[in-house]
């Protein structure tokens, strides 16, 4: 039923006479007024101001948190820098409650993945027994907004009594957190984006942000490079990006090799019984002795084959200073440079000498397109 049909009935008029309509109540404008939309709530302009509101409010969020990082943050990476990436001393313990919780299993989880051990324990299943995966040598963030939440006590109170490092990340001080925490990294006073200021939105947002900030300094610090990341990522598509030459290229006895003087009848047997579709050439004396000098390619053969090619020496058909790859270059990018030469294999040398070879079928086989 409509909201008119349960208004209060008109008054009647005098017979003849036509009752004009009551006119519906307008209910108050407040919430209206907080989104700055000429179209109203609802409406696609009205979602996007609201969506533009939130992202806002957050983005100051996170800029008073960069110019209210002080030294207690430096503090914080010289202890969490004490944790080996071994985890033979110790892991970084990372806890929170509620939205809290879910932020420090983020941060958790890309701590470890960037070289610095750590795991997630709920403060609640921690006063049950998961004290029992903290140890000694750990140290402890713990993440909650408001700093008093009475999960995290025996949390708090396990830390203080083994003597292990605090680090406490929160919005108040003076809370239980904040008191406890032998680094405090204090969150700045700013408003939720939530209208109501309740739902905790900038909060997380910087408590998130922050996170990301430990964990890339710890990365900088330790000296994370690309390839200390690919042993944590080896699947997926990021580890395959990582994967160099060297990890798919054919090396010894496996790379199609002949030297000049060579009779392509000889390099052709070569050639067919490596199943690469090319023969590389080596120099046999002087400056070139043991360098690659040149390739025989299909193409070669089909550029040469009118004449009496078997009776040919390998460097008349050879094409000469061939395009070669680095064993420490990533494997993607070989591709790439296959795909834009339209060859299907390259030699990886190391001084002009040949240490292996690369076919465009290692890398498909690996997942890399």
């Amino acid at each position: 039923m409509s909201k008119t049909a349960l208004s209060p009935a008109a008054p009647r008029k005098a017979a003849g006479s036509r009752a004009k309509p009551r006119p519906a109540k307008v209910k108050s404008k407040a919430v209206v007024t907080r989104l700055p939309s000429a179209t109203g709530v609802g409406q696609p302009a009205g979602d996007i101001a609201v969506a533009r509101r939130v992202l806002l409010t957050e983005a100051n969020g996170l800029a008073a948190l960069a110019a209210n990082l002080n030294s207690q943050f430096t503090q914080a990476i010289d202890v969490l820098n004490r944790i080996s990436g071994d985890g033979t001393q110790g892991r970084v313990i990372v806890s929170g409650m509620g939205k809290s919780g879910h932020v420090a299993r983020k941060i958790a989880a890309t701590m470890a993945s960037t070289g610095t051990p750590a795991m997630f324990v709920h403060p609640a299943e921690a006063s049950h027994g998961d004290l029992g995966m903290v140890t000694t040598s750990d140290v402890l963030l713990c993440l909650s907004n408001s700093g008093d939440v009475p999960e995290m006590a025996d949390l708090i109170a396990h830390a203080k009594r083994f003597g292990m490092p605090l680090i406490g990340m929160t919005s108040k001080l003076k809370s239980a957190l904040g008191q406890a925490s032998d680094i405090a990294l204090i969150l700045p006073p700013v408003e939720e984006a939530c209208p109501m200021g309740l739902a905790p939105t900038t909060s997380t947002t910087m408590m998130l942000a922050l996170g990301d900030a430990l964990a890339v300094a710890l990365m900088e610090r330790k000296g994370f490079t690309r390839d200390h990341y690919r042993v944590f990522h080896p699947g997926g598509r990021l580890g395959k990006q990582l994967i160099k030459v060297k990890d798919l290229m054919h090396a010894g006895q496996e790379i199609p090799l002949v030297p000049t003087g060579t009779a392509m009848r000889e390099a052709l047997v070569t050639m067919a019984g490596r199943s690469f579709g090319c023969i590389g050439i080596l120099g046999r004396q002087g400056r070139d002795k043991g360098r690659l000098v040149g390739i025989i390619t299909d193409g070669d053969l089909r550029r040469h084959i009118d004449g009496d090619i078997l009776a040919r020496k390998v460097e008349t058909v050879m094409t000469k200073s061939p395009l070669t790859i680095r064993q420490d270059m990533l494997a993607v990018e070989a591709l790439r440079e296959m795909n834009q030469r339209r060859i299907t294999a390259l030699f990886v040398v190391d001084g002009g000498r040949p240490i292996g070879i690369l076919h465009m079928h290692d890398c498909v086989r690996a997942g890399i397109t």
